[in-house]
């Protein structure tokens, strides 16, 4: 219950290919990756900010 079957995939599988046709399938598999890259990267560069020291602990000069 709850996991995805062989069966099940290759069900989703042919139904994209029905809706968007066999040129749009790699196309939307690529932009996929890069989205995953980018969000992966930005994951990693919001973990090295919090580890780098913070500009706002020095104390404000108000004018």
């Amino acid at each position: 219950m709850g996991g995805l079957g062989t069966t099940e995939i290759v069900i989703i599988a042919v139904v994209a290919l029905i809706l968007f046709g066999p040129s749009k399938i790699p196309e939307f598999a690529k932009q996929c990756g890069r989205a995953m890259n980018m969000f992966k990267k930005g994951l990693k560069e919001g973990i090295d900010d919090d580890d780098a020291p913070k500009k706002d602990d020095e104390p404000s000069k108000k004018p």
